[in-house]
């Protein structure tokens, strides 16, 4: 069996991947990374071979991926150039380490030129340098972490019961940030799984309006939508501290751990329906049914978007 490295085990993706990931294989095969030391000292208790992997630093990146035949790339928490270097830097390292497959977590549709949405330029950057550089690869394009719309769902309670919104009528298929991370920790392991890109979608093709009702019926609130403009929407997420970009001031414990550019134009995507794709590829890969809606908000304690932002030292 091949040796696998799960890079960022201390954030909520790469933890999920690392603490289910023996299902698959046994544990003398996986490497662990994250940025920070402190990052891995759960891990390194339980006995696993643990390195500092700071993707915004190309310094020890190699040494770090050395001896592992595939990597899983999270994408990082930030937009942009930054975003790009990271990524980068983890590829050319990987590559230069002797990893011969990459595991990339990308977005759905990312390569359409008509898709407005900023975050899927570092996305399509990605893929394209990973196709180029000659390395095996396999590109996870998800769908949108419902877990990020339940949050602000419930967030909705305090600004009226309404959320606002700008993505009208358009269809996504919200699925949960753990099976994102399921069938990334499945794509890891298959090494009969070459050169493919791979569309992970929630069961459900929904509106907003669709996923506003599923909470209601679970929960017994009535939260409802307000549909406004891109500048509206803006000037909601400026009234609570929201920032521009990613290399603004994030609240603590803020309830849109993402910056506003990333998602009115993420909404501006859906709205024109550049983030519709559905399929059945999740069933396919890891055999099993994705996660609800319905059920994720029945459950939703379990279903928050945690914390998202960037750090570095």
């Amino acid at each position: 069996m091949s040796k696998v490295i799960v890079t960022g085990v201390d954030g909520n993706f790469g933890s999920y991947v690392a603490s289910h990931i023996e299902k698959l294989t046994s544990k003398e095969n996986l490497i662990f990374t994250c940025p920070f030391e402190e990052g891995l000292t759960e891990w390194k208790e339980k006995g696993y071979d643990c390195r500092v992997a700071n993707f915004n630093h190309y310094e020890g990146l190699e040494e770090a991926f050395k001896g592992g035949d595939a990597i899983l790339i999270i994408s990082s928490p930030f937009v942009g150039v930054k975003r790009r270097n990271a990524h980068k830097n983890a590829v050319d390292a990987a590559i230069k380490a002797g990893v011969k497959k990459i595991v990339y977590t990308s977005l759905v549709n990312a390569q359409d030129e008509e898709n407005p949405s900023i975050e899927k330029i570092d996305h399509a950057y990605t893929e394209n340098y990973i196709a180029n550089s000659g390395a095996d690869f396999v590109f996870l394009r998800n769908s949108q972490y419902a877990e990020a719309m339940i949050t602000s769902y419930f967030a909705a309670t305090q600004t009226g019961n309404t959320m606002t919104s700008c993505q009208g009528e358009g269809h996504m298929s919200y699925i949960s940030r753990r099976d994102c991370a399921k069938a990334a920790m499945y794509a890891l392991v298959r090494e009969d799984l070459h050169y493919a890109t791979l569309n992970i979608n929630g069961p459900e093709s929904m509106t907003l309006q669709d996923f506003v009702d599923a909470g209601n019926k679970a929960s017994g609130l009535n939260i409802s939508i307000q549909n406004v403009t891109e500048e509206e929407t803006y000037a909601a997420f400026d009234a609570i501290g929201v920032p521009r970009n990613t290399d603004g001031h994030f609240e603590e414990d803020s309830p849109a751990p993402y910056s506003s550019d990333g998602m009115v134009t993420f909404a501006r995507a859906i709205r024109l329906e550049k983030m519709s794709t559905h399929t059945h590829v999740f069933e396919w890969l890891t055999g099993d049914q994705p996660r609800s809606v319905s059920y994720m908000f029945e459950h939703s304690d379990d279903y928050q978007v945690g914390k998202r932002n960037s750090t570095d030292k």
